[in-house]
């Protein structure tokens, strides 16, 4: 069971808002541990409330690529790609669900300027490279500037899941199409629109991260618990705004 009062469905609906950007979002990876609330708050935002499934908070790390990458007013002819790395947990204000990002790792200068200019998101500049041998594929990063923190993720996508139900743990940590973030002393919500994630299971046979350990949450000693794969969507991507 899933907290009580908060629609997760409503997120899920495209806004009827200009849109900012377009983004094709693929290969990515879902890996998730769970995580102390107790740990987790002292490193969020006080106004935010953490989101739990069954009473259990989760940390996730999600590596992916992206290609399409534009302002919406933008011809496809301009856009560009990069791959990224992020740490992120769950939050809602006032049953408003979404994620609170820790950190983003991208492979561009130019769209970590612009992220953190345009969104207040804590991007970091970091070379990394995505090498694939048949099914297997991997992900790997080290941060340029900001420390040296290092992630290297070796899976291979399984069975087909397919979307996620509502009300179960995938839909809860998969189907996210807010963001809250802190810029100065005012929250801010981002929001996104695609159709839902074509979900798979994935096995991973190495890992090795530095990126939640950077932080500042404790660096998780062992596998994830729970592993997904989503071979890409097509993204809409709206203007941040104060929240209410």
């Amino acid at each position: 069971m899933q907290s009580l009062n908060i629609d997760r469905i409503a997120p899920t609906y495209r806004p009827s808002l200009p849109v900012f950007g377009h983004q094709k979002w693929r290969d990515l990876l879902f890996l998730h541990w769970p995580i102390p609330v107790d740990v987790l708050r002292l490193h969020i935002p006080a106004p935010l409330t953490i989101d739990t499934y069954d009473g259990v908070a989760y940390i996730g790390l999600v590596p992916f690529w992206m290609a399409g990458v534009r302002p919406g007013w933008a011809h496809e002819r301009v856009a560009f790609r990069f791959l990224e790395t992020n740490v992120r947990t769950y939050v809602h204000l006032n049953g408003d669900p979404g994620v609170y990002f820790f950190s983003l790792e991208a492979a561009s200068s130019i769209a970590v300027a612009v992220a953190r200019l345009q969104f207040g998101l804590p991007y970091f500049w970091a070379k990394m490279r995505l090498q694939r041998d048949g099914a297997r594929l991997t992900y790997r990063s080290r941060r340029i500037i900001g420390g040296q923190s290092r992630s290297a993720v070796t899976f291979t996508p399984g069975d087909m899941l397919g979307p996620s139900r509502p009300g179960t743990l995938e839909h809860f940590l998969i189907e996210r199409y807010v963001l809250h973030v802190e810029r100065g002393s005012q929250l801010w919500r981002g929001q996104v629109y695609h159709t839902p994630y074509p979900v798979q299971r994935a096995t991973v046979h190495g890992l090795h991260d530095e990126l939640i350990g950077a932080a500042g949450l404790p660096q998780p000693a062992g596998q994830p618990s729970l592993v997904h794969y989503a071979r890409g969507v097509d993204v809409e991507i709206f203007q941040i705004q104060p929240s209410s």
